[in-house]
């Protein structure tokens, strides 16, 4: 049993912000020896939400949603994470379930964008979403930039 939070960013605990952080670090920066800045100053800002999955008390999935100031920006999805220990378990298909009915709920006139590793292209399309870049280079991993359209089910 998953329990599922979607927070604004002033309402992040300490200990919710540690274990999105201890996560992302592990999967991220570990297990995918991909050393780059993970805390870039935007967990903490603007209008910004969390989605967070808990098991047992462990942080098992997560998304970050930036919202940007300028109106004529799309929401931003990312940090999309699911833990090692519970990948195939369709956790990943849940957790952006819950992320897109966040940016629905908080902003249904936007569209939403994430740069996605170019190996989960078919993953993010079963949302709604379709390529706008070639496949890029984020820290020697290839990424694809893709979008979501307003009004999208």
């Amino acid at each position: 049993m998953i329990h599922w939070q979607d927070l604004h960013h002033s309402e992040l605990s300490v200990t919710a912000l540690y274990a999105l952080l201890k996560l992302r670090c592990a999967v991220f920066v570990v297990e995918q020896q991909c050393p780059y800045q993970d805390v870039d100053g935007d967990d903490l800002v603007g209008d910004n939400r969390h989605i967070l999955g808990w098991h047992n008390d462990e942080l098992v999935a997560y998304a970050r949603i930036l919202k940007s100031e300028d109106e004529l920006e799309p929401v931003v999805i990312g940090r999309v994470i699911v833990s090692e220990a519970l990948r195939g378990a369709k956790l990943g298909e849940q957790l952006m379930t819950r992320t897109l009915a966040s940016c629905v709920n908080h902003w249904p006139e936007k569209a939403f964008y994430l740069g996605a590793q170019a190996h989960l292209q078919s993953f993010y399309a079963r949302f709604g979403f379709t390529p706008v870049t070639g496949v890029y280079d984020e820290d020697g991993i290839p990424h694809i930039g893709m979008a979501r359209e307003p009004g999208q089910a």
